[in-house]
């Protein structure tokens, strides 16, 4: 999918919906890693119970993991915009309600539950009309969906990097019911830069016996083509391999290196710092992207994830994780623009809300296997039989898109 040298570049940072999609996306994102940190420190703090506090985040988990195929028929039914302005209608207040009721002492653990599972459950639409909405507003061009798929993976790892380290500080300046406000005075601005500046895209209508009929023709469509199903499975067991390998970093400072919060900081940030780098070489060069360039950088994005496990200095297990992050950061603008595309207009949204409830179904499985795991193996071994699912699941994205290639070469 090289583009040739007298080829113009889409002026994908000139187009006014996706510069109000971009700030969108930092100002929520922004506001969710901080809630990420101050929504479970809240729990912690009120009822001094780390079971309830799993408890409410195992809510949200399962909001998102139950409505996320029925939310495809919401997004095909309303249009990306109206979905996004929908989700974030609805996060603005429950996420407000949560301090509102602490304050006016009526806040209870299973009420803090269910605003958490609507939470999840308004969240899988949103992640998949955001998608969609870019691929609308770019007139389905794949460079140019592929180069804002950069421009807002690179924002969202960002702010992913600095979206808890505020957190913390604002949790340790004004408290984490604070934090809850700004999170929802966060929906509020980026809903009313959706309304504003984001147009209303088309909504499919269908006659009876469409394609896209059905609750899970999304589901269907997946499993019908052979590129989609393969790199489906590969993100089940990648995303979980990923969450796994996450969440033992930090046991691994702590047994193998001293205890030292610091580096654990630093290993985390290396993996998100060579992600972004990736992310901003796909969006500004030419060179990068395509199917054919994503087999071998799926492969090197696995391959170093050994060396965390071994017992090698601090600055090689940085150094692995950077490449890996890069590897990644290179590659997924073209599958996230390979998954947005290549399903036809009419089963489109059900589809990605399929595939973005795929991506989040191992990872609670993957980490209750992994909890008990820690204290029978050690950290090293966790993050071993990580690395070899990420690489497993890598080794077959990379079999089938060849196997793609070879059926259905890529356009020139």
């Amino acid at each position: 999918m090289a583009t040739s040298a007298a080829t113009v570049r889409p002026p994908v940072l000139r187009s006014r919906p996706l510069g109000a999609l971009l700030a969108a996306e930092v100002l929520s994102t922004t506001g969710s890693m901080m809630t990420w940190l101050a929504l479970p420190w809240f729990v912690l703090v009120s009822t001094g119970s780390a079971k309830q506090m799993t408890f409410v985040i195992a809510a949200e988990g399962g909001g998102f993991a139950l409505f996320g195929i029925p939310s495809g028929s919401v997004l095909e039914r309303l249009g990306a915009q109206r979905t996004m302005r929908l989700c974030d209608a609805v996060r603005a207040p429950l996420m407000l309600l949560v301090p509102l009721l602490h304050w006016t002492g009526h806040l209870t653990l299973p009420a803090l539950a269910a605003i958490a599972f609507v939470l999840g459950a308004a969240s899988t639409p949103y992640m998949a009309g955001q998608r969609l909405v870019v691929a609308e507003i770019l007139d389905e061009d794949e460079t140019s969906v592929e180069r804002a798929n950069a421009l807002l993976q690179g924002a969202t790892r960002i702010t992913m990097l600095g979206g808890p380290a505020l957190g913390g500080v604002l949790i340790a300046a004004v408290g984490s019911p604070v934090v809850l406000v700004i999170d929802a005075a966060s929906y509020v601005v980026a809903f009313v830069l959706v309304t504003v500046l984001v147009p209303v895209t088309r909504v499919v209508r269908r006659e009876h016996g469409d394609e896209g009929e059905g609750l899970l023709a999304g589901v269907h469509y997946l499993s019908s083509d052979s590129l989609l199903r393969g790199w489906a499975t590969a993100i089940v067991v990648g995303d979980a391999s990923f969450s796994v390998l996450f969440v033992a970093i930090p046991v691994l400072v702590y047994v193998n290196f001293g205890a030292n919060p610091r580096l654990a900081g630093v290993f985390l940030a290396s993996w998100g710092i060579g992600a972004v780098t990736g992310n901003v070489i796909a969006y500004r060069s030419d060179r990068v992207g395509g199917l054919r360039q994503a087999a071998p950088l799926v492969l090197l994005q696995a391959v170093p994830l050994w060396a965390v496990a071994a017992p090698v200095p601090a600055a090689a297990v940085a150094g692995a994780l950077a490449l890996s992050g890069l590897a990644n950061g290179l590659v997924n603008p073209t599958l996230h623009s390979v998954l947005t595309l290549r399903p036809p207009a009419a089963v489109r949204a059900k589809a990605l809300t399929a595939m973005s409830t795929a991506s989040s179904i191992g990872t609670p499985i993957a980490l209750a296997v992994a909890a008990p795991a820690f204290a029978a193996f050690g950290s090293r071994h966790v993050i071993a039989a990580a690395a070899a699912g990420q690489l497993a699941a890598m080794s077959y994205a990379a079999f089938v898109t060849v196997r793609h290639l070879a059926r259905e070469p890529e356009p020139a």
